[in-house]
């Protein structure tokens, strides 16, 4: 995975930040609606978000589920010990578990686990049938602690934006003018 944003070189500006905070609220905008949201006419609006997609800057569009209304109520972490820290020992787990549709993150970690599952299912019965059938038979695996949810205070899939880079040109207490690039 590239990581292009953290580029100190990769610049954007109001007009690219606004974008991104559009569409991290609302992807389903289409590009009259965000254009009129962040004050920029259609055309350059599209050609921003046609760029930052290029550039790698959005990743991709998806639509968010409701777990609940899927049947799906338990929310388990399962904090993973592998026996080895090789790095064979990693990737034949990793590559197991990019399978597995109840793993919806899986995160690796530094400290006295090796791996941080979130893992989606519809019950405690389907959770231990996961843990019984798929995590423990992989290879390496020494030990699994695994944590429920109990309720979500916050969860979002929006970053955290940066300033935007200023022109040297630029003046300060000056918002853009809408409908100009």
């Amino acid at each position: 995975m590239t990581d292009t944003t953290a580029n100190a070189g990769y610049a954007l500006d109001e007009f690219d930040l606004r974008i991104l905070a559009a569409l991290q609220q609302d992807a389903s905008l289409d590009n009259q609606q965000l254009a009129r949201r962040v004050h920029l006419s259609p055309a350059p609006c599209l050609r921003r978000v046609r760029r930052l997609t290029q550039d790698g800057v959005i990743r991709a569009t998806v639509a968010l589920l409701d777990a609940g209304q899927l049947g799906l109520g338990v929310e388990a972490f399962a904090f993973v010990a592998l026996e080895s820290q090789r790095a064979a020992a990693g990737a034949q787990f990793e590559t197991l578990l990019r399978r597995r549709p109840e793993v919806v993150e899986c995160v690796r970690l530094s400290g006295s686990y090796d791996y941080l599952l979130r893992v989606v299912v519809a019950s405690l019965d389907a959770y231990s049938a996961f843990i019984d059938r798929h995590l423990l038979p992989i290879p390496g695996v020494r030990s699994v602690n695994s944590s429920f949810s109990l309720g979500v205070l916050k969860r979002t899939t929006a970053l955290p934006l940066p300033e935007a880079k200023r022109s040297p040109h630029a003046r300060r207490g000056v918002s853009p003018r809408p409908y100009r690039e």
